[in-house]
């Protein structure tokens, strides 16, 4: 179980904090059930998830796989779907998410990178992909290695290339 104050990797909705754990302050709800209550580090809201679900939440990294996982950037593979049907892609790319690892968001990012040169047009999609991913690897890197989200953000552009 999670403690108030904790922050966590949600799903593929990247660091979010413990504000509470409790019912549902709804109308109907189980006063039996608890929830956490977690609110993004990126992006605005609250996600109310069941303490006993089966959705993925993990705790951060260490600060020393964080120093790890910065110093073999370099040896991270780029995730790149050479199938361009969109649902493929997509596909692709949502099963990337599922590992909820940093190193599979460094992929994804390095993945979209070369498909964005190499394809010399923008794509709105690669675009908000990449963002997502780039939200869920800076949070938690900037979390954990007591940075802030540009200063991490600009140290993994320069050490990729994305």
């Amino acid at each position: 179980m999670y403690e108030i104050g904790e922050k966590i990797i949600y799903g593929e909705n990247g660091v979010c904090t413990v504000m509470k754990i409790a019912p549902l302050e709804m109308v109907g709800a189980d006063p039996s059930k608890m929830y956490y209550y977690l609110v993004p580090l990126v992006g605005t809201g609250t996600y109310f998830t069941p303490v006993d679900s089966n959705a993925f939440m993990r705790r951060l990294i260490s600060r020393e796989d964080a120093e790890k996982l910065l110093n073999s950037l370099g040896e991270i593979e780029p995730a790149i779907c050479n199938d361009n049907r969109f649902n493929h892609v997509e596909a692709f790319y949502k099963e990337m998410f599922r590992q909820h690892t940093p190193e599979a968001m460094v992929a994804v990012i390095k993945g979209i990178n070369i498909r964005l040169t190499d394809k010399k047009t923008k794509s709105s999609r690669a675009e908000i992909t990449m963002k997502r991913a780039k939200d869920i690897l800076n949070g938690e890197l900037s979390i954990v290695l007591e940075k802030e989200i540009p200063e991490i953000d600009a140290y993994i552009k320069e050490l990729i290339g994305a």
